[in-house]
């Protein structure tokens, strides 16, 4: 005959309480504070598998983007140097103007190339700017090969020429201390040529020339961020166009 019980109410502990008011911010890794769900042995899973403690972490309020070198950053680093760096300016009225740089977006691009200038939502025309665009993408094999398909590596190591705790003593000598091997890891990356167009627009041929100097200077250059990978740019030619339609604006155009 079974045996009808009741089974007292036991409180949550401070610890369980606070732990069932947290929300996981990703769905992927789980609440970091609920060892059930990292694989830890606990008294309801009595499974003791492990798992890679760095991954335990909250990207909420993370503003730094993970370690990648893409195109993204590539196109960042030409608007960096363009905004920062070259800070292309125009003397209009009297005033010094600066440029603006624009991405340039298949409608931007398009519109540029049938109606001769890009125009803001007010529909009056953006002169003087600056838009560049994308082209193409090459491989660069002549630096470096990634894949091998006898030894496929993503990395290649090295070992150090120089190590400054390897310095000459008659202490180490006499300990008889054994030199240390510093290894560097380095990553080997797909080399790759990227081309891109730009388009000077702006009322004067004086103004023109002035922002053609200045980014024939930064040419063959490292452009970028300082604190971030910069990217070797090479400029070989300009092409200036100056257009006056009837019943159109002025048009002097440069592109490189």
């Amino acid at each position: 005959m079974a045996e009808n019980y009741y089974r007292k109410p036991i409180p949550k502990s401070q610890k369980e309480i606070s732990k069932g008011l947290n929300t996981p911010y990703s769905s992927e890794y789980g609440n970091p504070n609920d060892a059930a769900e990292q694989g830890q042995f606990s008294p309801d899973n009595q499974a003791n598998i492990p798992f890679n403690r760095s991954e335990q972490m909250s990207f909420k309020g993370d503003t730094i983007k993970p370690f990648t070198v893409g195109l993204k950053d590539i196109d960042e680093s030409i608007m960096y140097y363009f905004n920062n760096v070259i800070k292309p300016s125009v003397i209009q009225n009297g005033e010094r103007i600066p440029v603006p740089i624009m991405y340039g977006s298949p409608e931007r691009w398009k519109s540029i190339q049938k109606d001769a200038y890009l125009r803001d939502k007010k529909g009056a025309i953006m002169m003087p700017i600056i838009v560049f665009k994308r082209d193409s993408l090459d491989k660069n094999r002549s630096l470096a090969n990634k894949l091998d398909s006898n030894m496929p590596n993503l990395y290649t190591s090295w070992q150090k020429s120089y190590n400054d705790k390897n310095f000459y003593s008659n202490f180490n000598i006499l300990n008889n201390k054994i030199p240390t091997k510093q290894y560097i890891a380095n990553v080997v990356p797909d080399y790759v040529n990227l081309t891109y167009s730009c388009i000077i627009q702006t009322y004067y041929v004086e103004q023109l020339n002035k922002i053609v100097e200045a980014i024939n200077y930064a040419s063959d250059s490292y452009w970028g961020n300082p604190e971030r990978f910069k990217f070797r740019a090479r400029i070989d030619s300009f092409a200036t166009v100056t257009e006056l339609q009837q019943s159109q604006e002025r048009l002097v155009q440069g592109t490189f």
